[in-house]
């Protein structure tokens, strides 16, 4: 459902919607004021006007700051109002009111039809409400103050509904997220004031007596708006007390922050962070103090840095320090902490639609905190200087050992699977015997010079460092091949075995260069350097036992990248993968209703990989996500093909881990999925080990698919060091309970704890999938025990999709195969 209202097309379907009701009340308005007295339009005036104002008072009902519905109360309007003019006169002067103030406020039409949309037609119902209720007798000021009631839940009630399908965010339009005792203050609030103007103005104003009754209601109204602008400017104090106390707190918090910058081995190697990638940065970071300080002076829904500046309804500043790419963090004290990184982008703030509209105040608040965090930024950059040159070597202004260590290992962590890298460890040779000779100046100067002709050599994304007194290491990045990383080391060789003249003595380098070559992220990527460093140590070894050598030489460490590696990141790269399903059925109806979609794969040299075996691989270089998307999306092709046979099946699961939520792995890929295949369900089955170590991001994003319809269940429980704490870890739709749970139906143990489980199941609202039924027996046993929903050998091995549509042919959605399957 939130999938389909939170489509621009069903948006615009409601802003439509919402205009014809405007346009209604207005027109039909203005067409009892044209065919009545004509003081009837000086009162209506002064009733559009009223009703303007108190929609511009409003007031939270929820437990979160801008998380929650806001209400306004123009329908007291309605409760003076209504003995000098008709009802659809009152209910047009509020559409109107509502419409001109918030459109003025937003300057968006969509929020100013829908907010006067909602307060004319509540405020209709309200008056429908009151007829009934003053037929029975009651007085008209008690019917005013329950109408005015009905009118606040119709209000609320529009506005979850409006928060969980037509805007959805996560964690909004729950009824969990009200406050009762605001909602109930907001009730008796507004049922108090509508029974004591009401009254005031069926008695009538003591100075007006004898006077047109019209009189008293215009004079109600003046002083009804005069209140009301009264508390209105009231909330702008508090307003700019918040935002100014949010300046305050929110620099100081600023400058106690922790940067984080682009990594200094990054900034000796001469890069920047990689596009699309992220790197968990430390709690307390400069953008997290940044978006902190926001919420405080300005409050929103959401802060985020972002690289695209704020749209309609936003508010933000740029921001020349900082930026990231992560997840909006829908509060200052959820989610994770998101890195920043040295380039331009804009500090955004966002609330809900209907929120107040951000005051020019505000946007001069966000832009102070923006100025600010660069200033400090600025100073840490001066401060990150100092570091540089900590981590620089003196002599040769290159990255010295420990810089290298750690940029080696950004290289590796952040290069995709088919970027190769190459180690080369360089030594001069002789170098002792120039320094005797000729003086340590000159033995200096040859370690500049090589310097100098290495970093010329290489190209922009390789890195140089010196690592020791004549060593010097190279890394070479983005290879193709080892035959790649060959020719520029040879190249670099031959550059660096050029003659140098000092002081009038020409010098020839002679260098041993040692390489290691790696096709694939390695798990100890100082392995590497081991290699490269034995393999020089085998050109002087050689050397020592014979003459010096006379000229450069490399030696290359045997191939660090095994076949199987190869054979995996092939068989996923050219998508060779394929799927095997397992039917879930109903115990109740004895029918299938869901099938489980498993990895196989058959290496030509290897034969089969264990599903585990090569998901571990997949993992360890990177391709987890890639392996997901194809099983997802070959899974989601053949439920569409079950589908077609057997309407009743239209249930998919397919397994990820719990860290794929996230929208920038398999998050947003998965909704979008989903919506391509609306009457299918796909369920996102998470093991047990992975849902021990989420985020709240992650429990948010949980959330946010099961709005869009996706199910999530948790996968292998009873298995390993299960317990309860699991179920109420992340937010889910079915839990399946691990076949050493139900090994032994017979132990009354195991049926007891089946119990407490289905229990649990019942009382949380999730369904439970019992795994490994092998025989008619444990199916019994289950059904007796009240168990819905079952998966094992004795409904069904995994089978091909061929296999899986000539079963569907055959025998339907049965779960038990009773006719003879032509299939060998």
């Amino acid at each position: 459902m939130g999938a389909l209202w939170g489509t621009s097309r069903a948006r615009l379907v409601v802003f439509a919607i919402c205009v014809v009701v405007v346009v209604t009340f207005v027109a039909r308005a203005v067409f009892t004021l044209v065919s009545g007295p004509p003081s009837s339009w000086s009162v209506a005036l002064v009733a559009t006007v009223c009703a303007a104002v108190l929609a511009t008072c409003l007031f939270p009902i929820g437990r979160f700051a801008h998380r929650s519905p806001l209400v306004s109360l123009p329908v007291l309007v309605f409760a003076v109002a209504t003995p000098a003019l008709a009802s659809d006169v009152v209910i047009g002067a509020i559409a109107l009111g509502v419409l001109i103030v918030d459109f003025g406020a937003t300057r968006r039409p969509r929020v100013a039809a829908y907010s006067s949309a909602l307060a004319a037609s509540a405020t209709a119902i309200a008056a429908l409400a009151e007829v009934p209720l003053v037929a029975v007798g009651l007085t008209r000021t008690g019917a005013v103050a329950i109408a005015i009631v009905v009118y606040l839940v119709v209000v609320v009630a529009v506005e979850l509904a409006r928060m969980r399908w037509v805007t959805p965010a996560p964690g909004l339009g729950l009824v969990r997220d009200l406050s009762p005792l605001r909602l109930l203050g907001a009730a008796a609030v507004g049922a108090a004031a509508g029974f004591v103007l009401a009254g005031w103005v069926e008695r009538g104003l003591p100075l007006l007596a004898g006077s047109d009754h019209s009189l008293s209601v215009v004079a109600v109204l003046l002083v009804l708006a005069l209140c009301a602008g009264g508390v209105g400017l009231t909330m702008a104090n508090a307003g700019r007390r918040r935002r100014l106390v949010g300046l305050i707190g929110g620099t100081a918090a600023l400058s106690e922050s922790d940067l984080r910058a682009i990594p200094a081995q990054m900034q000796l190697a001469g890069q920047t962070q990689p596009a699309g990638t992220t790197a968990p940065a430390p709690a307390g970071t400069l953008a997290d103090a940044l978006r902190q300080a926001v919420q405080t002076s300005v409050g929103a829904l959401s802060v985020t840095l972002q690289d695209l500046p704020p749209t309609a309804g936003q508010a933000g500043a740029p921001v020349a320090v900082v930026s990231d790419v992560a997840s909006p963090i829908v509060s200052a004290d959820v989610g994770p902490a998101s890195p920043c990184f040295a380039r331009p982008g804009y500090l955004v703030a966002h609330r809900d639609a209907m929120d107040l509209a951000f005051t020019g105040e505000d946007h001069q608040s966000i832009a102070a905190l923006a100025h600010a965090a660069d200033v400090v930024a600025g100073v840490r950059a001066d401060l990150g200087g100092l570091a540089l040159r900590a981590n620089t070597d003196p002599l040769t202004a290159l990255p010295n050992y420990g810089a290298f260590n750690e940029a080696l290992a950004n290289v590796n962590n952040n290069r995709s699977y088919g970027e190769s890298i190459a180690v080369l460890f360089l030594d001069l040779d002789e170098f002792k015997r120039i320094n005797d000779r000729h003086g340590h100046h000159i033995g200096d100067e040859i370690l500049r010079e090589l310097g100098r002709r290495l970093q010329s050599s290489v190209r922009p994304d390789d890195l140089v460092a010196r690592v020791g007194g004549d060593e010097f290491v190279v890394v070479l990045t983005g290879l193709g091949g080892l035959a790649e990383a060959k020719l520029v080391a040879e190249s670099l060789m031959s550059s660096c075995s050029m003659p140098i003249v000092l002081d009038g003595v020409t010098l020839v380098p002679v260098l041993s260069i040692g390489l290691s070559y790696s096709a694939h992220r390695e798990a100890d990527v100082t392995a590497l350097v081991r290699e490269a460093d034995r393999s020089m140590l085998a050109i002087k070894k050689n050397n020592r036992r014979g003459s010096p050598a006379r000229e450069s030489s490399i030696n290359v460490s045997e191939h660090r990248s095994t076949r199987l590696n190869d054979s995996v990141a092939r068989a996923i790269d050219d998508d060779r993968i394929e799927l095997a399903f397992q039917p879930i059925v109903s115990l109740v109806s004895g029918r299938i209703w869901a099938f489980e979609a498993l990895l196989r794969y058959t290496d030509p040299e290897f034969g089969v990989i264990a599903p585990s075996s090569f998901v571990e691989k997949a993992k360890r270089l990177g391709r987890l996500d890639a392996l997901s998307r194809l099983v997802a999306t070959k899974a989601m092709t053949a439920a569409a093909e079950f589908r077609l046979l057997e309407p009743s099946i239209a249930c998919m699961t397919v397994n990820l881990e719990a860290g794929q939520l996230l929208p920038e792995r398999m998050g947003d890929f998965v909704a979008d999925l989903s919506r391509s295949y609306p009457s299918i369900t796909l369920c996102l089955e998470l093991n047990e080990r992975s849902v021990a170590r989420v985020s709240a991001a992650v429990r948010a994003q949980a959330d946010v698919l099961r709005d869009a319809g996706l199910m999530i269940a948790l996968d292998d429980y009873g298995s390993l060091d299960s317990s309860v704490d699991a179920l109420v870890r992340l937010p889910m739709d079915i839990l399946k309970i691990d076949r050493s749970l139900v090994d032994d139906l017979e132990d009354i143990r195991q049926r007891e704890v089946l119990t407490a489980l289905q229990g649990f199941g019942d009382n949380l609202e999730y369904s439970m999938i019992v795994e490994g039924v092998e025989n008619a027996g444990m199916a019994g046993h289950l059904r007796a025990l009240g168990i819905r929903s079952a998966q094992g050998f004795f409904y069904g091995v995994p089978e091909t999709f061929e296999n899986t549509l000539a079963r569907l042919e055959e025998n339907g959605s049965d779960a038990i195969i009773r006719v003879q399957s032509k299939r060998a």
